[in-house]
């Protein structure tokens, strides 16, 4: 079943940098049929907000991403930095430090791919960041990269939950890793840290009741007003679910991954800077940032509190 090219294109990936690799077959398994069910039911109750995008019917069919694809290679970009906010500036989500990780891990498992088609020239392969319309963190773990936690994270029990994902889809048939098993316990952390309750019961997220979706995903031009009175410092995302984790507390090795450390910027922003930065400014600023999406105007409407 391919087993030597398996461990070979998992040190493949390992050479990209990337610090989580598993490999998961693409057949019917209990685990995936349940977290689909439980994904329906959070759409039914409204929980995705406005991003309806969430509701694209190719999540449910692998086969319509990639045609034929037997295994899936998983793959997780650890974005620990070390570095601690300055709790006197306003706060941006760890994930939105450095550059642009979409761009970064599709880079690289392009790089995976075009190496795996030379060992098999008549193979296929697709990659696939979380933009994809993929069921992302059920197929990580299934690949045994980490558990879906409480908070919905994905906490891997040596990195925590601080990386990102990425997935290559192929047709090949490689051995699979054994799946992630959940490791939380009858912990409530992060439910009972959540300043809004957005955390409804453990695994379900409220986006309509969240930080990070109303200042990130919310085009509306004011914010609810549960939203705006527990912010804090929080401008762009939130950390806080991920900040009480035990599985974060560990010591943590940081990333080696330099285009991942924050600008001085990020970590010194006032809101006297965003309100008077011009827009070419900000598009410089945000230059090659998954933040860029956050147009100008949001990260001024999401300091409206701190008047």
């Amino acid at each position: 079943m391919n087993e030597r090219l398996g461990l070979q294109l998992k040190n493949r990936a390992r050479e990209e940098n990337f610090e989580l690799v598993g490999i998961t077959h693409v057949i019917p398994q209990t685990r995936l049929s349940l977290r689909s069910a439980a994904s329906e039911a959070w759409l039914a109750n409204g929980h995705h907000g406005n991003m309806n995008w969430i509701q694209d019917p190719y999540r449910q069919t692998i086969e319509k991403l990639l045609p034929g694809t037997q295994s899936i290679l998983a793959v997780g970009l650890q974005y620990y930095v070390g570095i601690q906010r300055n709790p006197e500036k306003l706060a941006i989500a760890r994930y939105g430090w450095g550059q642009d990780y979409h761009k970064i891990i599709d880079q690289r498992l392009r790089r995976v791919g075009r190496w795996l088609q030379e060992q098999r020239p008549d193979s296929r392969w697709r990659t696939c960041v979380d933009t994809a319309p993929l069921f992302d963190k059920v197929w990580a773990e299934q690949a045994g990269l980490g558990w879906i936690g409480k908070n919905s994270n994905l906490i891997n029990s040596q990195k925590g939950s601080w990386f990102v994902i990425g997935h290559l889809l192929t047709d090949i048939l490689f051995p699979s890793d054994e799946p992630a098993e959940s490791l939380c316990g009858s912990c409530r952390r992060c439910l009972e840290a959540c300043p809004t309750g957005a955390l409804t019961e453990p695994f379900v997220v409220d986006s309509r009741r969240c930080i990070a979706f109303h200042t990130i995903e919310n085009r509306n031009s004011h914010l609810p007003e549960i939203i705006k009175k527990h912010m804090g410092s929080w401008i762009i995302g939130c950390d806080i679910c991920q900040d009480v984790c035990p599985w974060n507390h560990n010591p943590l090795t940081f990333s080696n991954n330099v285009q991942l450390y924050p600008k001085s910027w990020v970590l010194n922003l006032t809101t006297q800077d965003i309100r008077t930065w011009k827009d070419e400014l900000w598009h410089q600023r945000l230059h090659g940032s998954a933040l860029r999406r956050i147009k100008p105007w949001m990260w001024r409407r999401n300091t409206g509190h701190h008047i």
